[in-house]
């Protein structure tokens, strides 16, 4: 081992597969859930969210996706990559804590769909954000509309789609809202 390097077991998870490989998985993962939950509310009308922006991968691809509709993007900080950043109207940055209840006069009504990328290498925050988010999601997103993500948020209004087809092996969830 060369200096400076991690040791093999810190750079492999428990299952002891490489970061490229989980890497890998959660892209295709998100990738095709997110094909899937746009089918899903094709006919339904409304915006799009994404909570979490990062560099903008999953935004990309729901605007590729869903060019009829507009998608919103939420993060605390911009860091993607200028081709993926959504234009002014369509981007908020701030606290989710305090950008999201305000959200619906920001997008106009309702929306179809929403993703929430949210996972950080701090299980306990993210679990506090899942509930967060499951406690104020109901009221920007239509019946019908479908929520997504890397973490568990469970509502008793809330139906738990299985994952389609062609996931990797990466944790994801999906649901259909009820009511609302």
């Amino acid at each position: 081992m060369t200096r400076g390097t991690p040791p093999m077991d810190a750079l492999r998870n428990r299952n002891n597969t490489s970061r490229l490989s989980r890497m890998i998985e959660r892209l295709v993962t998100q990738r095709v859930c997110l094909d899937h939950a746009a089918e899903l509310v094709r006919d339904l009308p409304g915006p799009a969210l994404e909570i979490g922006l990062g560099k903008g991968r999953t935004y990309d691809h729901l605007r590729r996706v869903m060019p009829e509709r507009e998608v919103f993007a939420f993060d605390r900080e911009l860091h993607a990559l200028p081709g993926c950043q959504p234009d002014e109207a369509h981007l908020v940055i701030g606290e989710l804590r305090q950008t999201l209840p305000e959200a619906l006069d920001r997008i106009g009504g309702r929306v179809a769909l929403i993703h929430a990328d949210i996972g950080s290498d701090d299980r306990a925050v993210d679990v506090a954000l899942a509930r967060f988010l499951a406690e104020t999601l109901p009221a920007l997103v239509r019946p019908g509309g479908v929520v997504l993500g890397d973490r568990v948020m469970p509502r008793a209004d809330w139906v738990p789609i299985p994952l389609p087809e062609g996931v990797g092996d990466w944790p994801y969830f999906m649901y259909q809202v009820l009511q609302s």
